[in-house]
């Protein structure tokens, strides 16, 4: 039956209206992730009511705070009574806390270069975007920082460069033909150079040289970072040369990785850094020693390179068969495969894995104070908490080193994270 309304037909659009105030805003992310359920509106209330405890029995001791005094008598003096924390600890104690308490004040500056050439060596490491031609920089800083912390004549870190330049030079030529014979020739070849050359240094020890600062008086967070920085940076490679060893075709060499890494895995780090501190010292001949902090530095790796080990294992066992399968149909040998298509793939997975064995290597570097060694940590418990000036101030040393560790670690973590979601190819 035909109606009588007439047809309206609109031909031109309504203007936009905003939505409502409920669905916009800050008001919509409360109501969504705040107050979306009774439970929820429950957990916030209790959430809320926390944090307001936790900063009203921070807030007067931060506020309350001394800064300026000479011994926690003086602060107590100072407090009078009231409820506050003696932050002169920290301003007082700030360059033992960072350098140790033997590390010559007027070489400060070596140590400060030596963190800011370190950011600078690793920015094209971390970031793609930055200039290849950094990476150079990146290879010759090791050698640079050597210099700059332990000092004695440049002469050490530009040989030792130029065998591993040697080294590296062999290793190109000859990987072509034989991947294991030319790692082992370059390394020959390496360790020929330096031998040789080692008799030159002895003839040249003041030779553009810098005060010589001996491993045992280095300490306070520079000793963390040195050793947190060397054991990762070295670590990885180890890791993944182990995890390619273990899914070998070849029975020695994966048993030698098999064993390596079970055996690593199943003893404490603590009794591997008394092996360096104690055992090691009867391997060597009568009269000569291993740098303790070399020791350390081996024994940190190894330990670390056995858990990364197992987290790129991981990620080579994630992969389908069909990726080696079509490296060979490319015609690419094993190194090339492993090289260009399979370890790509395999670390993109495992980061996350291996971002978090490293933070726990980075603050696993506080056990060497078990071993006499004066870290961040073992400056608090020994020099400073001994001396009668200090003793009894515990939350302040101990709160400010937990912060230092956090900041790193938390820094580290973020840009983990960020690297996952620069190198997700998922939703691309």
């Amino acid at each position: 039956m035909p109606s009588n309304t007439p047809s309206f037909v609109r031909h031109d659009m309504l203007p936009e209206a905003a939505p409502p105030i409920s669905e916009r805003g800050l008001i919509k992310w409360l109501r969504e992730n705040l107050f979306s359920t009774p439970l929820n509106i429950a957990m916030t209330f209790i959430g809320l009511w926390v944090i307001y405890s936790i900063i009203r029995g921070l807030a007067p001791w931060f506020y309350n705070g001394v800064w300026t005094a000479e011994s926690i008598r003086e602060c107590y003096d100072i407090l009078d009574g009231t409820k506050g924390a003696c932050f002169a600890v920290l301003k007082e104690r700030f360059p033992q806390l960072v350098y140790g308490f033997k590390y010559p004040s007027s070489e400060y500056w070596r140590a400060n270069l030596s963190v800011f050439l370190l950011l600078v060596a690793l920015a094209p490491i971390l970031f793609v975007k930055m200039p290849r031609n950094m990476l150079i920089f990146s290879v010759v800083y090791p050698f640079l920082a050597y210099w700059l912390i332990w000092g004695g004549t440049i002469l050490i870190p530009v040989l030792a460069l130029l065998g591993g330049i040697i080294g590296a030079t062999i290793f190109r030529l000859l990987s072509s033909k034989s991947f294991v014979g030319a790692a082992i020739l370059s390394l020959i070849a390496a360790i020929i150079f330096w031998t040789l050359t080692g008799y030159i240094i002895d003839y040249a020890q003041g030779f553009i040289a810098l005060k010589a600062v001996p491993s045992r008086d280095m300490g306070g967070f520079m000793l963390n970072l040195l050793l947190g920085t060397i054991a990762v940076s070295l670590s990885i490679p180890l890791g993944i040369l182990l995890a390619l060893g273990r899914q070998s075709d070849m029975p020695i060499i994966k048993w030698i990785c098999v064993i390596f890494i079970e055996f690593i895995r199943g003893v404490p780090l603590i009794t591997l850094l008394f092996v360096a501190n104690v055992v090691l010292a009867f391997f060597f001949p009568p009269g000569t020693s291993l740098d303790l902090i070399l020791r350390v530095i081996i024994m940190m790796t190894f330990f670390n390179a056995a858990y990364i080990a197992e987290v790129v294992r991981g990620g080579l066992a994630s992969l389908h068969s069909g990726q080696q399968e079509a490296a060979s149909s490319l015609g690419l040998d094993y190194s090339q495969s492993m090289r260009l298509i399979i370890l790509p793939q395999a670390l993109k997975v495992s980061i996350p894995g291996i971002v978090n064995v490293s933070v726990g290597m980075l603050k696993d570097t506080t056990l060497v104070s078990i071993i006499s060694m004066f870290d961040l940590v073992g400056m608090i418990r020994g020099p400073i908490l001994s001396s009668t000036a200090w003793n009894g101030v515990y939350w302040e040393l101990f709160g400010a080193a937990a912060a230092i560790f956090f900041v790193v670690c938390y820094s580290v973590s973020q840009y983990s994270q960020w690297l996952e979601r620069q190198l997700e190819t998922n939703n691309r």
